[in-house]
């Protein structure tokens, strides 16, 4: 790959001065190649133009190669955000476990990732629903995103369905699936359970849509908790398999980027009321188990007075013999932010009969603006469809670039391709 002139047979006899020159020629020219190591500077020196000829032939007459015009330029690309992607279920009322353990945490990503957060009513048909109240459910989920601080300006909102890339790739992604793979998944089996023999094919491929709502985006990192790694891994499993089936011809890029967890804080999961050992959850038959972003302040106290507790005196953390008492305390700190050693020193020898009345106040105070900006929202359809009717397009523009991208490494004869041939 050297130039000539750096060639040097193994037997050649050299007089030092001659040696010396070569062996400075060989390191300027190393060091030459490592400064275009990067994609942009390849790209600069024009490869295909002969532009690398030219700065090997700089480099033999002992003239400077043009490297700095190609780290100036390097430096003006800007640089890609790392792109995330989350969504809740429109089942229900959307609660303090949703809020936590992941939109508040959406709302801290806004200024260092690239986000798509969106409503996955798609999702939510796996399981039986009712047609009216999937539609409120799905608003009503959108309305609070916003009232918790998603900022459209900086996140795209959108809603599934809305976005006719993300069927369309499913079942792109369901051909090339092992129907194995989507057997070993728990919360197939778990959920199987409850419905019976009424199951449907949704719920056992839902992992596959899953899938196909990462991959859609180029997603880079997803907020996951542990119920959902398994998913994480089968999403990482089916891009790997597509890229190596389907891109390792020439001309065809790499369709799909391979996501990260990326994992949420230290007591973010908030589990049932009435049982620690669960997670808080809109599906569950007991109403008491849960508490709703937009309970009235006597439900939340009805709510927390009734929660399941233990017979000890004073309050403790990461006792596994309590796991209601770390729910709990988990749930102050999150709403007050203080640290454990601070609420250790407030409420470590208190009985239950005085935290949760503590407990209360700070949940009420901590969602009260929320539910006032909830209000004012739902009050304003106009607003809440230009929010998503801009969130729509943007996810359709990068949704369509990979559903075509998909298409074409998969073979098939799109109107574009054929559109190009012509020319």
């Amino acid at each position: 790959f050297a130039p000539p002139s750096l060639r040097v047979a193994p037997c050649e006899r050299r007089r030092p001065g001659e040696m010396l020159m070569t062996t400075g020629r060989l390191l300027a020219f190393g060091m030459m190649l490592l400064s275009v190591r990067n994609a942009a500077a390849w790209r600069s020196v024009s490869v295909r133009r002969g532009g690398l000829r030219t700065a090997l032939r700089a480099v033999e007459s002992g003239a400077e190669a043009p490297m700095t015009a190609v780290s100036e330029e390097a430096k003006s690309e800007p640089a890609r955000k790392k792109r995330v992607l989350s969504g809740v279920q429109p089942t229900g009322n959307l609660h303090l476990g949703n809020y936590l353990g992941a939109i508040r945490q959406w709302v801290q990503y806004q200024d260092t990732y690239d986000n798509f957060f969106f409503v996955v009513d798609l999702h939510a048909i796996t399981m039986p629903h009712d047609p009216k109240k999937l539609r409120q459910d799905t608003i009503e989920a959108v309305a609070t995103y916003l009232a918790a601080g998603v900022d459209p300006a900086k996140s795209k909102i959108f809603v599934q369905s809305h976005v006719s890339a993300h069927a369309e790739l499913t079942w792109l992604l369901n051909c090339i699936t092992p129907m194995n793979w989507l057997e070993r998944m728990i919360q197939y089996k778990e959920k199987a359970v409850k419905q019976g023999e009424n199951v449907g094919v949704g719920l056992f491929d839902y992992p596959v849509l899953m899938a196909a709502d990462i991959l859609l985006y180029q997603s880079d990192l997803v907020p996951v908790g542990e119920d959902q790694r398994q998913h994480l891994e089968l999403t990482r499993d089916i891009a790997r398999r597509f890229n190596d089936q389907f891109c390792k011809r020439k001309k065809v890029r790499r369709v799909f980027r391979e996501p990260e967890a990326l994992i949420v804080k230290e007591g973010a999961r908030v589990m049932s009321l009435v049982d620690g050992t669960s997670k808080m959850s809109k599906s569950a038959e007991n109403e008491n188990s849960r508490i709703g972003l937009t309970d009235e302040p006597d439900v939340i106290a009805r709510k927390i007075k009734k929660c399941k507790t233990d017979q000890l005196t004073g309050l403790e953390w990461d006792n596994p013999e309590r796991p209601e008492a770390t729910n709990l305390l988990n749930i102050y700190q999150s709403v007050t932010g203080m640290t454990q050693e601070e609420i250790l020193a407030e409420v470590s020898d208190m009985r239950w009969g005085s935290f949760k009345p503590l407990l209360t106040d700070a949940v009420i105070a901590h969602l009260q603006p929320i539910q006032e900006k909830y209000k004012e929202i739902m009050t304003d359809p106009a607003y809440l469809h230009s929010v998503l009717k801009e969130g729509q397009l943007a996810a359709d523009e990068v949704a369509e670039q990979t559903l075509d991208w998909t298409k074409n490494a998969m073979g098939f004869a799109t109107l574009k391709n054929l559109d190009e041939s012509r020319e």
